[in-house]
């Protein structure tokens, strides 16, 4: 892992993203920044063949409608065919039966990568009692076992999960790691859970081991917020927020094993 920036600069892997159009451009230029390259489209007459030609999918059930959920669904059947790593961000499951529906038919027809959401979402995956409000967790990190919570998601799936919250814990079969970066100043503007799906779509797509891509996601994600919010916090979140782009693009190997706040426990 102490090249992974670097690689993933080297590769500059495509990565197809049906997203979230509230923050698009958000994840576009995050993307961007990290080192891959970015493409959208949520047609379902091209959304498998842009797939095809891609490293890497992302599937962000953010701003669900009945006409994308089928292009998320070829999209990802055909990812399956073509072995492209698929990364899963279940924005709000739980919250209304389009989207409950949804996760459980995503999850039933295509195989993912990376599962990445906060404690409620991940834990409605689970099959555990989960209270969602909006897109945001409505569950206290003390109200469930975050570690068991991503561990089942993991061993149900197959996929490395990934629960963000105050610590970020990340979970594949035996393997786990935890990353402390991150400032809750990011909870106060929006897309930066979008943002990390997006770039952990990129370094999925430039590695080979979805573990050490979730994670290094997760850290440079964490280390670019803190970093931001340090040259802005007298500015305001506009500010703020276009600086995480700016970290993002700053981010080095060296940084990441500086401020990214790994740690692997198992």
């Amino acid at each position: 892992m102490s090249d992974s920036i670097a690689l993933l600069r080297e590769k500059c892997p495509l990565v197809h993203c049906i997203t979230n159009y509230v923050t698009v451009n958000d994840v576009a230029n995050a993307i961007l920044a990290i080192g891959g390259s970015p493409i959208m489209a949520d047609d379902i007459a091209e959304a498998g063949d842009i797939t095809a030609i891609s490293n890497a999918l992302v599937i962000n059930i953010g701003t669900l409608n009945a006409r994308t959920v089928e292009s998320m669904i070829a999209a990802g059947k055909r990812a399956n065919e073509k072995n492209i790593p698929v990364v899963l961000d279940p924005v709000g499951a739980g919250a209304s039966s389009l989207r409950s529906e949804t996760v459980d038919r995503l999850v039933k027809e295509v195989k993912f990568t990376i599962i990445r959401g906060n404690l409620s979402e991940v834990s409605y995956i689970a099959g555990l009692d989960a209270v969602t409000r909006g897109v945001d967790s409505g569950m206290a990190e003390g109200d469930a076992d975050v570690v068991s919570v991503a561990k089942k998601v993991s061993s149900m799936t197959g996929a490395v999960a990934v629960i963000t919250g105050r610590i970020d814990t990340i979970a594949y079969g035996s393997r786990l790691a935890t990353v402390s970066s991150g400032t809750a100043a990011m909870s106060r503007i929006t897309g930066t859970g979008c943002m990390l799906s997006g770039i952990t779509g990129a370094f999925a797509g430039a590695y080979f081991d979805p573990f050490v891509a979730a994670v290094s996601a997760v850290a440079s994600m964490g280390a670019s917020g803190v970093r931001a919010y340090e040259r802005t916090k007298e500015k305001g979140t506009g500010s703020f927020h276009i600086a995480i782009i700016d970290e993002l693009s700053r981010m080095t190997d060296e940084i990441l094993s500086a401020e990214g706040g790994i740690e692997y426990v198992s």
